[in-house]
């Protein structure tokens, strides 16, 4: 199963030209699907007033965090069967036709229906860029371009928010549906005319329906957990409880399933796999604290900093920065001395120091110190996330390396909405306790907290607005303190990482889309 450097298709001989055009589409593919994470976060309150829809704005988010968590699988695995480029550019058709949906719009239902269609193919987006990038460029080679990738996400959470209000308060919300359109029209041209990709089995793929069944499930439900628990359900309730339940059986049943299956959707041999049950483990752990911290870092500068949306976007500027620097530079820096094991390592050492400068926040901390701990945070994040992808791929021959690199991002995806979930739910209950007993404008504190907005804040006398201000701080910095630990485990399970050579060729065992149709072609000419 180990990745060989069997003799191939070396670096030299792929044209630099062409990688670089079909990189371009990728970028655009991801810049897609990335922004579409982020772009509704300022848009959102404006949407559900237009529509009426107040009491279903949590299925704006959910309906595509679902989708996309569920294909994510399904793409990698069906990719390796029988190749990347026709479900590239379906997944990106799905998108749009999703954006279209949502940008023509009358009613939440509707809306809703789109971001669920949207889901469907961005769920595919950074998958499939992440392994067309091993179909065309040597593990060695791979590093810069993963850095750029990621450096694309660390740009669109910062632009995401920032489009999103601008297109809100200018030009109308459903612009942020109505620009997808060009950008994924130019990555299928850039995917037609450039992407050549090795040709898999023409015979009929043997999906596995009921492992991906019983994994869409598993993932839904827990998904739904980590939504609704602690927030629109009791933690203890029977809805929860039983959204449990069902997650724990459909992942007996999704075990059972890879284990007769001709073709897994997610195959079990894959956790035999030192590198990958590492990395994979790792990654899981850094989406908890990643989004688990990023998901309340605005409300923190808005309620204790006293910063607008706006602004609070703006200062999150310093973490992206951060990332795109570290993401970019260890790409490079690997691509030229095959040295990557150091990169995660320190990279989530340096995630756990930031998040102890967090917890040491309060209401008295300048604004510039909090963007500082920040651009910590992002450098930190820059060095681990795309390598461990990198890690991931050459772990497994070309042939699983969707599967793999799938497998990698769903449980990353899996630990992000358990991180937002946990330290919400963990944020929440704590503000309720400290505001319990004060009293804000007559009303009791934990009812107060339920109507506090950033603009109530501000106008509250100074006695109350530092009540709130207080308890804001010390209900959230803790947490960051909770996470840390988890990071030290995580950097732990890389150090033993095995670093295994990266390939420096590609293998060209299997026909290229140009060779098949030169073949064809000298058929045709001896007939």
């Amino acid at each position: 199963m180990s990745q060989t450097t069997t003799p191939g298709r070396s670096a030299p001989e792929t044209s630099t030209r062409s990688v670089l055009l079909v990189f371009a589409g990728l970028v655009m593919a991801m810049l897609l699907a990335s922004l579409d994470q982020t772009i509704f976060s300022t848009a959102l309150p404006t949407i559900v007033g237009d529509l009426h829809g107040v009491d279903q704005m949590l299925w704006v988010t959910t309906a595509y965090i679902l989708a996309s968590t569920v294909m994510m699988p399904v793409y990698g695995k069906v990719g390796d069967l029988i190749g990347r480029k026709p479900i590239f550019i379906a997944a990106i058709s799905l998108f749009l036709v999703g954006s279209v949906i949502g940008g023509l719009a009358t009613s939440m239902p509707v809306l809703i229906a789109g971001r669920a269609v949207q889901g469907i193919g961005g769920g595919g987006l950074m998958i499939l860029a992440q392994a067309i990038i091993a179909d065309i460029v040597p593990a060695r080679q791979r590093g810069r371009y993963m850095g750029i990738l990621g450096g694309v996400f660390a740009l669109s959470s910062v632009a995401g928010p920032l489009l999103g209000g601008f297109f809100t308060e200018h030009v109308g919300w459903r612009w942020a549906f109505w620009m997808n359109l060009p950008l994924g029209l130019l990555a299928i041209i850039a995917a037609v005319a450039f992407l050549k990709l090795p040709v898999r089995s023409h015979s009929r793929p043997q999906l596995d329906v009921a492992g991906t069944a019983s994994l869409a499930v598993a993932s839904a439900a827990l998904v739904l957990v980590s939504v609704w628990g602690g927030t629109t359900y009791d933690w203890t309730s029977p809805q929860i409880l039983g959204l449990i339940a069902l997650t724990v059986l459909a992942a007996i049943s999704f075990v059972v399933a890879e284990r007769r299956a001709a073709e897994p959707v997610m195959p079990l041999r894959m956790f035999r796999e030192r590198n990958f049950v590492l990395t994979t483990a790792a990654g899981l752990i850094i989406g908890i604290a990643m989004f688990g911290a990023l998901a309340y870092l605005p409300t923190y500068l808005q309620m204790v900093t006293g910063a607008s949306a706006t602004e609070a976007g703006l200062l999150m500027i310093p973490m992206m920065a951060g990332l795109l620097v570290t993401s970019t530079v260890s790409g490079q820096v690997v691509s030229r001395t095959g040295r990557y094991k150091a990169f995660p390592v320190v990279g989530t050492l340096i995630v756990a120091v930031a998040l102890g400068l967090m917890a040491s926040m309060d209401p008295g901390t300048p604004t510039v110190v909090i963007c500082t701990y920040l651009a910590v945070m992002g450098i930190g994040l820059g060095l681990a996330m795309q390598i461990l992808v990198l890690v991931v791929q050459n772990t497994f021959s070309p042939r699983e390396v969707g599967t793999a690199t799938a497998a990698n991002n769903y449980f990353r995806q899996i630990g992000a909405s358990l991180g937002s979930a946990v330290v919400g739910t963990i944020f929440s209950s704590r503000l309720v306790d400290l505001l319990s007993g004060s009293s804000l404008g007559g009303t009791g504190g934990g009812d107060a907290a339920n109507s506090l907005t950033p603009d109530a804040v501000r106008q509250l006398p100074e006695a109350a607005r530092t009540v709130v201000v207080d308890a804001y701080s010390n209900a959230l910095t803790p947490v960051f303190g909770y996470l840390l630990p988890l990071l030290v485990v995580a950097a732990a399970l890389l150090l033993f990482v095995k670093e295994k050579p990266l390939a420096t060729t590609i293998d060209s065992s299997e026909p290229t889309e140009e060779t098949e149709d030169a073949a064809s072609e000298a058929g045709l000419a001896t007939v």
